[in-house]
């Protein structure tokens, strides 16, 4: 067994506290120096519990192959010292000798991501963020994922003792950590993108990693350690080989445990629970909200009465935001997204985003490719609006949004010129097309046809 003393020996005169310390820092000045998806405002990674550790593992993208080439650094210590030989010749067994290496190393990294999720999770705390433990299997998993890189890069040095060991096996480590990873964003993503222990964008904060998926990494990621371990103590020629085996059945038992098909990835966590205002109901997460949504919820209730089968509820969707899918839809539900721009206003303008597209999301997911669609369902979508309040939008001032605006002002005064009636069953129309995502929408105000 590794004692303290010995453990205290290795923290102050190996580079594990230089590599937790680098880890921590970097980290933070991702976080902090930098603007990125954390730093949005219905994204921000100090917003929920489970957003700074979903944020946290993110950031291993970027994270591992520093970890990954500082154990390497670390486990070029004895050829540097020249003291290979010497050591492989005193009694005391190799595991032992490796343990404590590795044991420093271990208790660093780990120190260093739990103190960045407790940065986050003072500020989430203080923010009122609603707590629960569903994040707590993600913190977990991605600290094991640090003694996994560390490990391994102690032992693939040791086996490759080379200079040029650290560098390449980052460099590695990170050339395959973006296409794996980008492999989540897929339509139907491989289940070997899911070993990742780096996570796509959290595009939720009322989500938590699927307890299958962080069991499956935990079994693949206690492999690799194993291996790295195996790699870092083996002394016969035989012993280094034999070490590959258990990140191999790490694979195998994981894969399996690991979702496919329609199995969720993520699911909801206790700040999904609905807070309500007559018929206007909000996340737990976003019930600061409320009062400002509650007054415009209901006069967008009001003014879709008008048509009919009117729905008879606004409420924020606990849904995940899904790359290749529109959102999801319900006749008698209108959906509000805190993550877009116009549903974080007030007032009026609160109103006319919630009536968009006659109280219906839209029909082009996240990764939506046809422009032109996009562009002539989003002047649908206004004039839908504008005619359940009695006048469009001012046009967008942004330039980027000239194309728009022209569509707007073209297509508003056919839509006009029709008798009120027809007017009203051409905005119920288009609600029934967009409901089932079928149809020319800006054609059916326009002209009457899908």
């Amino acid at each position: 067994m590794v004692s303290g003393r010995i453990l205290r020996i290795e923290l102050r005169r190996s580079i594990a506290v230089w590599a937790g310390t680098v880890f921590l820092l970097v980290a933070l000045a991702f976080l902090f120096g930098l603007t990125g998806p954390w730093t949005a405002y219905g994204e921000r990674w100090t917003a929920q519990w489970s957003a700074a550790a979903l944020w946290e593992r993110h950031l291993l993208l970027f994270l591992l192959p520093l970890v990954v080439g500082a154990g390497a650094l670390q486990g070029l210590r004895d050829r540097r010292a020249g003291t290979g030989e010497l050591l492989a010749a005193t009694p005391r067994p190799a595991w032992q000798r490796s343990a404590a290496t590795a044991g420093a190393l271990a208790i660093a990294l780990v120190a260093a991501y739990l103190l960045l999720y407790g940065v986050g999770a003072v500020q989430v705390a203080a923010g009122g963020g609603v707590f629960h433990l569903g994040w707590a299997p993600v913190v977990a998993v991605g600290a094991l994922s640090l003694v996994a890189a560390g490990w391994l890069g102690l032992g693939a040095a040791r086996t490759l003792p080379s200079v040029l060991t650290p560098p390449a096996l980052a460099i590695a480590t990170l050339l395959a950590m973006f296409p794996v990873v980008g492999l989540w964003q897929e339509e139907v993503v491989p289940k070997v993108a899911y070993l990742a222990p780096a996570l796509d964008n959290a595009r939720s904060l009322v989500h938590d990693l699927s307890g299958w998926v962080s069991l499956g990494q935990a079994v693949w990621l206690l492999g690799v350690a194993a291996t790295g371990f195996g790699l870092l103590a083996a002394t016969r020629p035989w012993a280094r080989p034999a070490a590959l085996l258990p990140a191999v059945l790490g694979a195998a038992v994981a894969l399996p445990l690991l979702p496919s098909g329609s199995e969720p990835v993520y699911v909801v966590n206790a700040a999904a629970e609905p807070v309500c205002s007559g018929r206007v109901c909000v996340t737990r997460a976003h019930e600061d909200l409320l009062p400002v949504v509650a007054g415009p919820g209901e006069e967008a209730l009001r003014l879709l009465a008008r048509l009919p089968g009117p729905p008879r509820q606004v409420r924020e969707s606990a849904e995940r935001d899904a790359v290749h899918h529109p959102p999801a839809r319900d006749a008698g539900i209108v959906y509000v997204d805190f993550d877009v721009r116009d549903a974080r206003s007030t007032g009026e303008k609160l109103t006319r985003h919630l009536l968009a597209g006659a109280g219906t999301p839209s029909c082009h997911s996240l990764r939506g490719d046809d422009f032109d669609g996009r562009l002539r369902e989003e002047a649908a979508r206004r004039m839908a609006a504008g005619w359940l309040m009695g006048d469009v939008a001012a046009p967008t001032a942004d330039p980027v949004f000239q194309e728009l605006n022209a569509l707007v002002e073209q297509a508003w005064p056919e839509l006009r010129a029709v008798p009120e009636r027809e007017q009203g069953a051409r905005v119920a129309a288009l609600r029934e097309a967009a409901l089932s995502c079928d149809g020319d929408l800006l054609a059916i105000l326009t002209d009457g046809r899908r």
